[in-house]
């Protein structure tokens, strides 16, 4: 798994990289057409034709491949039939065959490969593939996919190259180090599978050329300030204007300092650290 470079034949092609995609075993073998769905484009728009998300639209067509993140089929062994690559996210993803013909998508961490095999539930081995309850996991392992209630299937560390940290347990909740810093509490019925996400030098992937965003769905991102009045609160003035105020959305909501999160949010009280330092950095 790495990087590979082109050689400067044309302007795009100068800055471009792709993945060697060494981790795939087999790139010419199509996906399991029972777990692909349609994935419908909108372009950036709601039911009733209004663009709620700029600069969307176009993009390759692609087909939504349905991930088991709730690992709930306890007890059984499933091989892995091949590791595959996702359109949809930037990790990869491994077709697994249980004994009883049932097969379904996991997310792919490091060292999972062809042949092995993989088993959820209280008595598997804690080793890389399989997903257990984090009252299970052995304090300090890596994990991923973990569950924010229990049952409800992970929702946490999925992309490329993520994992976190079980760094403690007391009582019914268990404490995990997330990617981003945060520290939270999770209860310790909540499944996560053990091992570090596969395809971690995605993040060091160039795309080269501006062709290549519109081939994943965006549109070239225009700047408020460089419209005209009429289409932005920012646009106007004669010749390039710092804007006249601070940042904001077409509709005017401030863009900067603001803070995002919703009040009230269920999970917020579990938030032993927040992401940011600083001296607010305890969730009240």
């Amino acid at each position: 798994m790495g990087i590979r470079q082109f050689k400067p034949v044309t302007a795009g092609r100068r800055q471009m990289s792709v993945s060697d995609f060494a981790d795939i075993t087999d790139r010419k073998k199509k996906p399991e057409k029972s777990l692909l769905r349609p994935l419908p484009k909108s372009g950036g728009r709601n039911n009733q034709g209004v663009i709620t998300s700029r600069f969307r639209g176009g993009g390759h067509k692609q087909r939504y491949r349905l991930i088991d993140f709730k690992r709930r089929k306890d007890g059984q062994v499933a091989d892995v039939v091949a590791v595959e690559y996702d359109p949809n996210r930037s990790a990869r993803i491994a077709l697994i065959a249980y004994a009883d013909g049932t097969k379904a998508y996991i997310l792919a961490p490091q060292g999972l490969a062809k042949g092995d095999k993989v088993s959820s539930g209280e008595d598997c081995e804690p080793k890389t593939g399989n997903c257990m309850p984090l009252r299970k996991i052995p304090l300090g392992m890596s994990v991923h996919n973990i569950e924010l209630q229990p049952g409800r299937g992970g929702q946490m560390a999925r992309s490329a190259g993520c994992s976190a940290v079980l760094t403690a347990r007391e009582g019914a909740w268990a404490q995990v180090t997330l990617p981003s810093g945060e520290m939270r509490r999770v209860s310790c019925e909540c499944r996560a599978t053990i091992g570090v996400l596969g395809n971690a030098d995605h993040m060091n992937v160039s795309l080269g050329k501006a062709g290549r965003k519109r081939w994943m769905g965006r549109k070239p991102h225009n700047r408020g300030v460089s419209m005209n009045p009429v289409n932005h609160p920012m646009g106007g003035g004669e010749g390039r204007t710092a804007g006249g105020r601070h940042p904001c959305s077409p509709t005017g909501v401030l863009a900067k300092g603001g803070k995002t999160r919703k009040k009230r949010k269920p999970n917020s009280k579990a938030i032993i650290r927040r992401r940011r330092p600083g001296p607010r950095n305890t969730a009240k």
